[in-house]
């Protein structure tokens, strides 16, 4: 490990579009977006050695806004921030790009010190999918109620046990308590989008909560239903998970 007067640090703010990776983190049989932005810097710089994130994301879920943190080497950086960000994004692929690289201080940490994350899920409502939103949006084809779900969206806000909203995990989790700051539903003609905001979240959380609330807008569950979910403490009585595609990491607040 290099110590702080021989390495500077920068927090990298990365986007990517996830479709055809396993997600951000190291994978031994797959492609990763991490993998892909080590590769890039250490082509630049050899000494450095881990990109470090402040989230995970899932196969094929995007990002506008991860946020990341590196160390490179005092004796390899011969280039300001700008610099830096045009020539690591000469070697990425055109689907992952740092959008800002700042100098930052020896402790800062990506993970450790987030506040917040934001992310926002796309739905297209209707019965023909939007090709310019192909990949990027959950098609629904049966008309949704905007209303309900606006309404129902609310039940997620404030510090709750959202166990019966997360998947099943390699490893168990010390609680399930999370809390959402915000949790709301906006319509742009067919396009409908959730923003979820909250300090920590659970693997697949924010999907299930998407997924929950559209089985509202179809009436297929109710806002009873919901206190009731919470309740259980179930992830089977819970709505579906909605599909990877229509989410993205879209900010991190420090």
């Amino acid at each position: 490990m290099m110590r702080d007067e021989e390495a500077i640090r920068f927090k990298l703010t990365i986007a990517y579009d996830g479709t055809g990776y396993a997600g951000w983190q190291l994978q031994k049989n797959a492609m990763s977006v991490q993998q892909r932005v080590e590769e890039a810097l250490r082509k630049l710089f050899p000494g450095v050695i881990r990109v470090h994130s402040s989230s995970r994301t899932d196969t094929g879920v995007h990002a506008m806004g991860m946020a990341a943190h590196v160390d490179i080497p005092r004796a390899e950086i011969k280039m300001d921030e700008r610099q830096l960000l045009l020539a690591v994004n000469a070697f990425l692929p055109e689907d992952v790009r740092l959008n800002e690289v700042q100098k930052v201080k020896p402790d800062f940490h990506a993970r450790f010190d987030a506040k917040k994350k934001q992310y926002r899920y796309v739905i297209w409502n209707h019965p023909a999918m939007n090709p310019l939103l192909r990949n990027r949006a959950w098609q629904v084809a049966v008309p949704l109620d905007f209303e309900r779900m606006q309404k129902a969206a609310k039940l997620f806000v404030g510090k709750k046990d959202f166990q019966s909203f997360a998947s099943a995990h390699e490893y168990k989790m010390e609680s399930t308590v999370r809390r959402v700051t915000c949790c709301k539903v906006y319509q742009r003609g067919n396009e409908l989008e959730v923003v979820i905001e909250g300090e920590g979240f659970l693997y697949k959380m924010c999907r299930g909560i998407v997924g929950t609330l559209v089985q509202v807008g179809q009436r297929k569950l109710t806002q009873k239903d919901i206190r009731e979910i919470f309740r259980q403490r179930d992830r089977q009585v819970a709505g579906m998970n909605a599909p990877a595609c229509g989410l993205t990491l879209w900010k991190v607040f420090y």
